[in-house]
């Protein structure tokens, strides 16, 4: 096996795959490490994902037996079991398969030249004169190989385990919550085609719960928690939360999953001489949601761009690379700044305000206003679209006396 690439990729999820396949349409030579033994496998995240940021990034239409439903909207459920739903008029979102979406971005990598070693786990990075000149492998239960590259992209997900031998800022540790998500079956009267949210601090404090029903009949449950045992959690929200349990107190968990989920925004520098992060690792994840594949691969074609510029001018120097961060930020720096000042809104809310939150979207009719947000990715622009709406300034008013008094 070769030793030598122009760029490392480490990690294999859709954030590292989706760098290697934009570095390999450039004609860049990709080497991608993946500690597991299968792309995809084990699967992270709800993957609920925007259809028009997936357009955006080439990715939609994707094949059918990756899609497993699409939804119109989005139902929030208050912690007494008030209700406020939101419904567009076409599909604005859609949830997949992690694992086939996994591999089919890998394979499109694969397919335009990136080579990828499985069973590779990325051991160190390797430091010459404070750049960054390849990476030590473990492969096989051979540690300590040593394979060399012009650039390294850290994509390897929340450990940050290389990241901190870098030296780099790591994810801010208090702004984490344990998620964890199961298939089921046997779900009795969800709505098909509507998300449904949960909210409550007795389910999950410091974040939300979510039922993501699927076409086989089955859906994907979960919830994430600052505080507490999530699968404790869940079994309290399936069996106790007024809305939830009737449509999940009979349900049979088939699998399910655990894991963490940064909702600190971007660390403040994803780069060093000969070395980009991207993805979880840098904490490129929405605030509010904890959604990170679509901000992960937006920023992932980002870095395939400075690194091939880099390439072709041989200046692998932090100065040069640090227009990674730039662009990232100004694609999404405005929405992220946004995103954290709603999370702390809402983690400093309790649930008796949450209650009336929730009334008042109901009652104020601000369902109609929300019709008009198409990107709930970008989700502080998305509020600069609809600030025009007469009943947009009263509510912001509402939501501030909430969290105000």
């Amino acid at each position: 096996m070769k030793t030598f690439s122009d760029v490392i990729v480490a990690g294999g999820g859709p954030c590292g795959s989706f760098t290697a396949l934009n570095l390999a349409k450039y004609g860049v030579d990709v080497t991608l490490f993946e500690e597991h033994g299968e792309i995809g496998v084990p699967p992270h995240c709800a993957g609920h994902l925007n259809i028009k940021n997936l357009k955006r990034l080439g990715l939609y239409p994707l094949p059918t037996k990756i899609v497993e439903n699409t939804f119109f909207g989005a139902t929030f459920h208050s912690p007494n079991g008030k209700e406020f739903s939101v419904r567009f008029s076409s599909p604005l979102t859609c949830v997949v398969n992690r694992t086939l979406f996994d591999k089919y971005v890998a394979e499109m990598a694969e397919d335009a030249g990136v080579h990828y070693c499985l069973n590779s786990r990325v051991e160190s990075v390797i430091i010459e004169k404070g750049l960054v000149k390849g990476v030590a492998v473990k492969q096989h239960e051979k540690a300590g190989k040593k394979f060399l590259a012009k650039i390294v992209v850290d994509a390897e997900g929340i450990s940050s385990r290389i990241l901190r031998q870098t030296g780099l800022p790591t994810l801010n540790r208090h702004m984490l919550v344990n998620a964890v998500q199961a298939e089921v079956e046997n779900v009795k009267d969800a709505k098909q085609n509507m998300v449904e949210v949960f909210l409550g601090k007795d389910y999950a404090p410091g974040f939300y719960a979510w039922l993501i029903p699927t076409l086989d009949g089955k859906a994907n449950v979960g919830l994430a928690a600052k505080t507490g045992n999530p699968k404790e959690l869940l079994q309290k929200l399936m069996l106790k939360h007024p809305v939830a349990s009737k449509k999940l107190r009979a349900a049979k968990i088939l699998q399910i999953s655990f894991h963490p989920i940064t909702l600190g925004g971007s660390i403040p520098k994803t780069y060093l001489n000969g070395f980009l992060a991207v993805g979880d690792a840098a904490s490129q994840v929405k605030p509010t949601t904890g959604g990170g594949i679509i901000f992960g691969m937006t920023c992932a074609k980002v870095a395939a761009e400075v690194a091939y510029e880099a390439l072709r001018k041989n200046d692998f120097s932090q100065e040069f690379l640090s227009v990674y961060q730039k662009r990232c930020e100004e694609i999404w720096g405005f929405d992220v700044n946004v995103m954290l000042k709603t999370r702390k809104m809402l983690d400093a809310m309790p649930d008796d305000k949450i209650d009336d939150a929730i009334n008042f979207c109901a009652k104020f009719g601000l369902d109609k206003v929300f019709q008009n947000i198409e990107d709930i990715d970008f989700q502080g622009r998305s509020l600069l679209r609809i600030l025009w709406n007469p009943r947009v300034p009263t509510a912001l008013l509402y939501f501030l006396l909430l969290y105000l008094l």
